[in-house]
């Protein structure tokens, strides 16, 4: 699970920041020119750059973990400035960064390498604290050094690739870290010394902070490459100095280690989201296993992967051991689920997912897996009922949308099933196709007012004109439906 790759990843980040910082700020000549509004604006745009450049961990269970912890620590820090987001970054370098508007990123690669969950909440106490303390605008407000145009390139090279990222690959290590946002020693006192605060204000144990710092220095040791972290964190050494003074003299009370709780199982969730080989992580796992059989994350890491690889009864023996050792662990009881159902064994695929849900699991997949079992197994409204709990939690997603056109389309619901198909062409960017079968709901539902506004509204929505003809294959026809 630690992760050992190290890259220049943030360097182009930040500099994609810094020329989305320098071009709203380019005329800007003193301090008081820089709003909380500036800053917002330029943390928001960066955040959604990240977003569609798919930078970002789109885990629900990994993300309302680090948003536990990092709301856990805003929470002790008096009166923050910002709406502050906290994010993962979809890379293998050690790193955290963050930007104005209240935006802190951490790496998977850094929340791979922690031992305790106290000297993450210290990354992140410090982070915080960069942020409060508008340490970036200060280095924008004082920088003479950069161009619009190599940050410009720094930004193409980071999110467009082909020639423009071969530009910047010509760039050496040392020119993309000078101009990345490097924080002074007055900086990183102040971050060290307020995050602390945080972070003991929050029950933690202030050690947790120079514990990683300590993490960091032997792994730039043994490291042929430095670690990104110190790209923007100068002054290790200097640091550890500092905070061990600050442990000395000012914060003597021993915190916790873990609060939120389920670090190792964020860490083996990352693991196996990311892009690692399955078959390296099936060696990983079973070394942990030989070390401690009853480790539960093991197992459960170890079952997934055997899964992936298509070994689906060790998958299954693998999730019953770990169930004999943690029987009420949702995550096992869900995956579990997930294989018997594509196993085609759908009543005890149910019967999981079931007793996952008793257990308060929210996990769409839950929800997913469950309707899909249920409809298997014909219980179409209790199928209907979980898919339309998942458009709850998930509206984005267009599949959601064709399970509840069939499920509608199999009970012989004809208009919600095409109302649910119109929904999910739209979803896909077919236009002609969703017009039809929101036009073809119409003509079932013409006696429910309440929903022919709703496909008014969708029908709207997309652009009126004249009826489009029928899509061309039966592709999503529901039982019942006289159209695809």
């Amino acid at each position: 699970m630690k992760s050992r790759h190290c890259h220049v990843f943030l360097p182009f980040l930040l500099g994609f920041f810094f020329a989305a910082w320098m071009t709203v700020f380019s005329h800007a000549n003193a301090w008081a020119s820089v709003t909380l509004e500036d800053e917002v604006k330029v943390g928001r745009e960066f955040y959604e750059k990240l977003e569609k450049s798919h930078a970002l961990v789109e885990d629900d269970t990994a993300n309302a973990y680090i948003s536990s912890l990092g709301k856990r620590i805003l929470s002790h820090s008096g009166h923050p400035l910002f709406e502050f987001k906290f994010s993962i970054i979809q890379s293998s370098a050690v790193n955290a960064f963050a930007t104005p508007g209240g935006y802190v990123y951490v790496n998977q690669g850094l929340i791979s390498l922690v031992d305790e969950e106290s000297q993450l909440a210290g990354v992140m106490a410090h982070e915080i604290a960069h942020v409060n303390c508008r340490h970036i605008a200060d280095i924008v407000d004082k920088s003479q050094k950069l161009t619009i145009p190599t940050l410009a390139a720094i930004l193409a090279g980071a999110f467009l690739g082909g020639d423009a990222g071969a530009a910047v690959a010509s760039f050496s290590v040392a020119t993309v870290t000078s101009m990345s946002l490097k924080y002074s020693r007055e900086h990183e006192e102040e971050a060290d010394r307020v995050g602390m605060g945080y972070l003991v204000a929050s029950g933690y144990n202030g050690q947790a902070m120079m514990d990683f710092l300590k993490i960091m220095k032997r792994y730039e040791f043994y490291s042929n490459s430095v670690p990104s972290y110190f790209l923007t964190h100068p002054g290790t050494d200097e640091r550890i100095r500092y905070i061990d003074a600050l442990l000395h003299t000012t914060y003597t009370k021993k915190g916790a280690d873990d609060i939120v709780g389920n670090l190792k199982r964020i860490q083996t969730t990352l693991m196996l989201d990311g892009k690692t080989d399955p078959a390296q992580n099936l060696k990983h796992f079973e070394k942990l296993l030989v070390d401690d059989p009853k480790d539960v994350d093991a197992l459960y890491g170890l079952a997934v992967t055997q899964d992936k690889l298509g070994q689906s009864r060790e998958s299954l023996d693998t999730y019953q051991k770990a169930l004999r050792i943690a029987p009420n662990d949702v995550d096992i009881l869900r995956n579990c689920g997930i294989t018997l159902f594509n196993m085609g064994q759908y009543g005890d695929a149910a019967a999981y997912l079931g007793r996952a849900m008793k257990l308060n699991d929210r996990h769409p997949d839950a929800y997913l897996y469950l309707g899909k079992s249920l409809e298997s197994l014909g219980n179409l409204p209790d199928a209907i009922r979980y898919y339309k709990e998942l458009v709850q939690k998930k509206p984005e997603s267009p599949e959601v949308y064709y399970n509840l056109a069939m499920a509608y389309g199999k009970s012989r619901q004809s208009g919600d099933s095409h109302y649910y198909f119109g929904l999910y062409f739209k979803k896909k960017g077919k236009t002609d196709s969703a017009l039809f079968h929101f036009k073809e709901a119409q003509k079932y539902l013409s006696g429910d007012t309440a929903r022919l506004k709703e496909i008014e509204k969708e029908i709207d929505s997309l652009g009126r004109g004249e009826a489009p003809k029928a899509p061309s294959a039966g592709k999503g026809r529901g039982r019942g439906d006289k159209t695809p």
